[in-house]
């Protein structure tokens, strides 16, 4: 496969299966939903939650997309970076998950306030990662 179909896969698409590393070697798998420009691919999490500490620990990571109708799949690999956490309803932080929002969902949120003080509550962060293998399958 080239690398071009094999990104083709990966941006086309926006919910794929993020694989990090625990402390003991083995992975762990988190389905997300995602945007993917440049060998970028950019999600939202909870900075509470167990792949962001593997994360930081070890920031090697895998994304995981099924091509459309199943017939075939594409694999990134390469390095995280975190961002900030949300701190405040105007950072840059909530001004990255916006963007990611709008983008995945293509279309406005209902009550941007609402979102911006949900971002800061729940301490969400962006996943940058940096893509630099691929690998896969696609007919």
């Amino acid at each position: 496969m080239s690398e071009e179909q094999l990104w083709g896969v990966i941006a086309g698409g926006n919910l794929g299966t993020v694989a990090t590393l625990k402390k003991d070697g083995r992975p762990q798998l988190s389905d997300v939903s995602y945007t993917a420009g440049d060998r970028l691919v950019r999600f939202s999490t909870r900075t509470a939650l167990a792949k962001v500490h593997n994360l930081r620990r070890d920031p090697r990571v895998s994304i995981k997309v099924t091509a459309p109708g199943g017939w075939g799949y594409a694999v990134g690999e390469g390095t995280a970076e975190l961002s900030a956490v949300s701190w405040a309803e105007d950072d840059a932080t909530v001004e990255e998950l916006i963007e990611i929002y709008r983008t995945i969902a293509g279309k406005e949120h209902p009550d941007w306030d609402d979102y911006r003080r949900a971002m800061v509550a729940d301490g969400r962060l962006v996943v940058r990662i940096h893509v630099e293998h691929l690998y896969g399958w696609v007919q």
